[in-house]
C-alpha cells in the first residue's frame, strides 16, 4: 500500500517513464484527468468544498455584472439576439443573479439565450438546478463550439484554473521548470536545456530578472479565440479573477483545499491548483488580433463603479440584523484590500469589439480611481 492519491500513482508511473515532466501538464493532469481530475468529479465550491468564489459571497456581484452585460448591450445597438456566455461557471450562481437582475430591462431579457462552456458533469447538474427558471440554456465543452452570433461573456476565475508553464532564470538562460521524483517525492527540478531565444519575447522588466527567478505564462489560445470572436460577430468579455496588473517574474502556482494553502505537488487531483492571472499579457494578446481591451482595474473600484454600495444599502433596509450583517461582510469581501478581501488581488479587464470605444466601469477614468 502506498500513501500517493490514485493520480499520483499515475504521474509517477508517467515520470519514471517519460522523465520529467513540465508543470504545465502536471497542472492540467490534475485538474482534467478524466478519471480523476480534480474537477472533473466534485463540486469544490462553497463552505463545505475548497473555496469561495465571488458570486457565492453575495448576490450583489452577479446583479452588478448582469446590469453591466446590459449597458454593453446597449453598447452594441440593442441587437434582438445575443448569446450570453460563461466560461466555468460553478454552480450557475453568477449567471441566475445576473438573469434575475435584468428582469427589471425586458428588451435586454428577452434577446438572452444563455450558453456554458463547462467540463464537470457534477457541475452542469447543479448549474441545471439554479438555473431551471431560464428560458434557454445549452451547455458545451469549448466556446469554439458555441453558434456564431453577437456575444456578451463572462469569465470569473476562469484563467486562473488553465495549465502554467515555468521558466527559471539561470546563467545559460530560461530552463522549463519540471516536476521529477526527488528522494521518493515528487519535487521542482528544471530541464537540462535552456528554451531557445526564451529571453527576446519576455518583457523588459522579466529580462532583468536575477538568476532564480521564476517567470509563468499561458498559452494564448483561449483569449485569442475569444478576441476573434468578438471582432469578428460583436460583443464584450467580461474577464475577473486575481493576478497582477503587469507582466513579471514570480512563482504563483498554489494549491488550495478546504479553504487552506497545501503544497502543490502533494495529494494530486485532491487539491485545487491555480497561477496568478498576468492581465498585461491577456489585453495584449487580445489587441494582437485585432480586439480592444478596457482596463483592467481593481475589482473593488469595478465593482464600486457600478454602485455596489447603493445596491448593499437597498438591500439592508429589508433585511433582518442578520441579514445586514451578511450583506456588510460580502461588501467588504468583495471590494475590500488583501488579505481578507478580494477587492485588490481581484482584476477585471473587458475585451470588445473595436467599435466599442468604452465599457461600463472600465474607463480610462475609472482606472485612474
Amino acid at each position: 500500500m502506498s500513501d500517493y492519491s490514485p493520480l499520483e500513482t499515475l504521474i509517477r508511473k508517467q515520470i519514471t517513464a517519460n522523465g520529467p515532466m513540465p508543470v504545465s501538464r502536471y497542472m492540467q493532469i490534475c485538474l482534467t484527468h478524466p478519471e480523476y481530475g480534480y474537477y472533473l468529479k466534485r463540486d469544490p465550491l462553497g463552505r463545505d468544498g475548497d473555496f469561495i468564489t465571488a458570486p457565492e459571497v453575495s448576490q450583489m456581484f452577479g446583479e452588478l455584472v448582469g446590469l453591466w452585460a446590459a449597458s454593453v448591450w446597449n453598447a452594441m445597438g440593442m441587437p434582438q439576439e445575443v448569446k450570453f456566455i460563461e466560461l466555468g461557471p460553478g454552480r450557475g450562481t453568477m449567471m441566475a443573479d445576473a438573469l434575475r437582475a435584468v428582469r427589471i430591462l425586458p428588451a435586454f431579457h428577452d434577446a438572452i439565450t444563455v450558453h456554458l462552456v463547462e467540463a464537470s458533469e457534477r457541475l452542469r447538474d447543479k448549474q441545471r438546478e439554479k438555473l431551471a427558471d431560464a428560458a434557454y440554456v445549452e451547455w458545451y465543452d469549448r466556446i469554439e463550439d458555441i453558434p456564431d452570433g453577437p456575444a456578451i461573456i463572462l469569465a470569473n476565475e476562469f484563467f486562473d484554473a488553465l495549465p502554467i508553464h515555468q521558466a527559471v532564470k539561470q546563467e545559460s538562460g530560461w530552463h522549463e521548470r519540471v516536476i521529477e521524483i526527488d528522494d521518493d517525492v515528487l519535487a521542482y527540478g528544471i530541464a537540462k536545456d535552456p528554451i531557445p531565444r526564451f529571453e527576446v519575447l519576455l518583457p523588459p522588466l522579466v529580462r532583468a530578472a536575477p538568476n532564480g527567478a521564476i517567470f509563468e505564462w499561458r498559452p494564448d489560445n483561449e483569449i485569442m479565440t475569444i478576441a476573434r470572436r468578438l471582432r469578428d460577430q460583436g460583443g464584450a468579455a467580461l474577464i475577473m479573477d486575481y493576478g497582477h496588473l503587469r507582466s513579471d517574474a514570480g512563482d504563483t502556482f498554489q494549491a488550495v483545499a478546504r479553504h487552506n494553502y497545501t503544497n502543490p505537488l502533494r495529494n494530486a487531483g485532491l487539491a485545487d491548483l491555480t497561477a496568478h492571472v498576468d492581465f498585461q499579457a491577456l489585453a495584449r494578446a487580445a489587441e494582437d488580433v485585432g480586439a480592444r481591451a478596457h482596463g483592467p482595474v481593481e475589482q473593488g473600484v469595478f465593482l464600486k463603479s457600478l454602485g455596489i454600495e447603493t445596491r448593499a444599502q437597498a438591500l439592508m433596509k429589508n433585511a433582518t440584523e442578520d441579514g445586514q450583517k451578511l450583506i456588510t461582510a460580502g461588501l467588504a469581501r468583495l471590494t475590500g484590500p488583501s488579505p481578507e478581501g478580494m477587492g485588490s488581488l481581484f482584476k477585471v479587464l473587458g475585451i470588445s469589439h473595436p467599435a466599442i470605444a468604452t465599457l461600463a466601469a472600465l474607463s480610462e477614468q475609472d482606472t485612474k480611481s
